[in-house]
């Protein structure tokens, strides 16, 4: 039983450096065009992080917990690899800078701590992991798009307005754009943290069967069943992540991909934020590092493709690339570890 309360806080560790990993994701922007100071900009953004708690569905939630890994291998040594490998990556990530992704470190890391245990059987083949892999493409280049077109509206419709006037009027707007892209961050990233969690003590429930008092609420007996603890929990780590930023990547995000002003910065977050709510709606656990990139990259093509520093981009690509089998091939290792040093 201490074993799993102990992952359950090990998980809760991982959704706040996924908070602190990723607020670079919403806060880069508005930081970068100097709209809000960091730490203005990483309290605004914690906000509303935590706000998301009380919007949409759990559909990604749900996802991670059954659609990646066959319930039925599932043991609290899988779980803890798959943690920990995902920490260590991101931590790997966060020292040089990169913004890779920490929704798809979980899901590589669950994935490859599974595999380690009972062969690439354990893997359930079909439509969440197409909808992810997909999405390690889809979602930059359809924020690209979002964004870019996005801009060219913007551009045409104040066209007659002076760059000052802009400026003034965009500054406000991107206080609302930063927001709405915090909430789309909360509502993915949160709930793969819950989906692992759920997944956990499921996997765990004939040890806290007839259990009274603090420790009946781990008994959980369905992948359907999110209680409202784990919710408050994982929003709450996540928000609190976010308060202590990852400057490492906000520096990345916020001036070397491409130089902006507010204007661009509304468009980016506006962008990643309608496609992040949209795969959130469907299900599909998407990278908010990944889709704020593409939009970024896409406001800083409507200039001329040369204001997008491609060299830095290709380095993203690369993290991007990687991430998932990194991950697993980490928390493999981790699992094999756990499983000689601790028996299940």
């Amino acid at each position: 039983m201490t074993y799993v309360v102990v992952i359950v806080l090990l998980a809760f560790a991982f959704d706040f450096i996924n908070g602190f990993h990723d607020s670079a994701n919403a806060i880069a922007t508005i930081v970068g065009t100097r709209v809000l100071s960091p730490t203005a900009a990483v309290l605004w953004a914690a906000t509303f992080n935590f706000a998301a708690v009380f919007i949409g569905s759990t559909a990604v939630a749900k996802a991670v917990s059954s659609g990646f890994v066959s319930p039925s291998v599932v043991t609290p040594n899988v779980i803890c690899a798959a943690l920990l490998g995902a920490i260590v990556w991101n931590i790997i990530t966060w020292y040089f800078g990169i913004p890779s992704s920490s929704s798809h470190a979980i899901i590589g890391g669950f994935a490859g701590a599974a595999v380690a245990r009972a062969g690439f059987g354990a893997l359930v083949w079909g439509r969440k992991w197409i909808e992810t892999l997909s999405a390690i493409a889809i979602s930059p280049l359809l924020g690209m798009l979002t964004g870019f077109v996005l801009m060219v509206i913007v551009y045409n419709v104040f066209r007659r307005a002076t760059p000052r006037r802009i400026d003034k009027l965009f500054r406000p707007g991107q206080l609302v754009s930063s927001a709405l892209l915090s909430v789309a961050h909360g509502t993915n990233d949160a709930q793969k943290t819950i989906g692992i969690i759920v997944a956990l003590l499921v996997a765990s429930k004939a040890k806290f069967a007839g259990e009274t008092g603090l420790l009946s609420n781990l008994h959980v007996d369905s992948m359907e069943t999110i209680p409202a603890w784990v919710k408050i929990g994982a929003f709450t780590a996540i928000s609190v992540g976010t308060l202590f930023g990852g400057w490492r990547i906000v520096h990345t995000m916020g001036s070397r991909i491409t130089k902006l002003r507010p204007v661009n910065g509304f468009c980016a977050e506006t962008s990643a934020a309608i496609v992040i709510l949209t795969a959130s709606n469907l299900g599909i656990p998407v990278s908010t590092t990944h889709t704020i990139t593409g939009t970024i990259v896409g406001v800083g093509a409507t200039n001329r493709l040369s204001a997008v520093r491609w060299g830095v981009a290709r380095r993203i690509l690369w993290a991007w690339v990687l991430t998932i089998p990194a991950a697993a091939v980490i928390s493999s290792v981790l699992y094999l570890v756990l499983a000689r040093v601790i028996s299940e």
